[in-house]
């Protein structure tokens, strides 16, 4: 009679020990989705953080800055810049880092680290950019490497090495790009950098900006029209209001296609006197 009894209690005992093992694990999976969350809250705050917004004159340009994560709340994306006041001018550093996540996040602050620390004592961008690439070096595995401009500020003219991002664009008169004659690596793949200067006009404007918007695409796959968009919000008089009109116009022309991360500087120099393109080597 007992040993009959006892039958039935077989399966409620694995039932309930099936039901605690699920209870724990479920448990666990909360922990650490609470984790993750908690981290990734962190790392999107020190992005934040990195590249924070400013709008203010410079060494007699005003520079304007915008960043915006287009991905999902997880999202970490890998653009970035800086400014730097140096004895040789102001500096502008423009980037993208290839990948997301916490490991784009970790190149993102090591480049502007050894921006910061270089740019106040390269003489020139073409040394900037070659120093910064070997201090980088170590940072960066096999197949990682980081997309730049880098601007550098004179009476009357912007200097410009490009590695392997897209142009800066020059508004004034029309909004032209200002691409050198032969393209060079990203950081990490042993740029030679070529320097190209370029005069600019009294009330002439400089985009540097990441692929977040020449990559931009509508729903049935139109690319942003560029030169159009960027001559109507840089018509807004204040920096503020012409990029806040520009990425506007990104958001209504790409909804919710819009998949990467967009960074936006705009400079715009008290005095400028155009347009000429002369390539400079780095001394050997």
């Amino acid at each position: 009679m007992n040993a009959m009894h006892a039958l039935p209690i077989a399966p409620i005992l694995i039932g309930s020990l099936l039901a605690c093992v699920w209870l724990n694990v479920r448990r666990t999976l909360l922990a650490l989705e609470a984790a993750l969350a908690q981290a990734r809250e962190v790392a999107r705050s020190t992005q934040h953080l990195i590249l924070r917004p400013l709008s203010r004159d410079l060494a007699g340009t005003h520079v304007c800055t915008r960043y915006h994560c287009a991905g999902s709340e997880s999202a970490i994306g890998g653009d970035l810049y800086d400014i730097a006041v140096t004895p040789y001018g102001l500096r502008v550093l423009v980037g993208d880092v290839r990948g997301h996540g916490l490991e784009a996040l970790r190149l993102t602050a090591a480049t502007i680290a050894a921006f910061r620390e270089l740019a106040y004592t390269a003489p020139d961008l073409p040394t900037l950019v070659t120093h910064l690439d070997k201090r980088l070096a170590p940072e960066l595995d096999a197949e990682d490497f980081v997309t730049a401009v880098f601007a550098e500020f004179a009476p009357g003219e912007v200097r410009l090495v490009n590695c392997g991002h897209p142009a800066p664009l020059r508004a004034g008169q029309r909004v032209e790009p200002l691409e050198p004659r032969e393209p060079v690596p990203p950081l990490g793949l042993h740029p030679d950098p070529r320097q190209y200067r370029f005069l600019l006009q009294p009330g002439d404007r400089l985009l540097l900006h990441t692929d977040g918007l020449t990559d931009a695409r509508s729903a049935d796959g139109t690319p942003f029209p560029l030169l159009t968009e960027v001559a109507d919000a840089l018509r807004e008089p204040l920096p503020d209001d012409a990029l806040d009109s520009l990425y506007d116009r990104v958001v209504a022309h790409a909804g919710v296609r819009r998949t990467d991360d967009l960074a936006l500087v705009l400079c715009q120099p008290a005095e400028a006197p155009a347009r000429i393109m002369t390539p400079t080597r780095r001394p050997t």
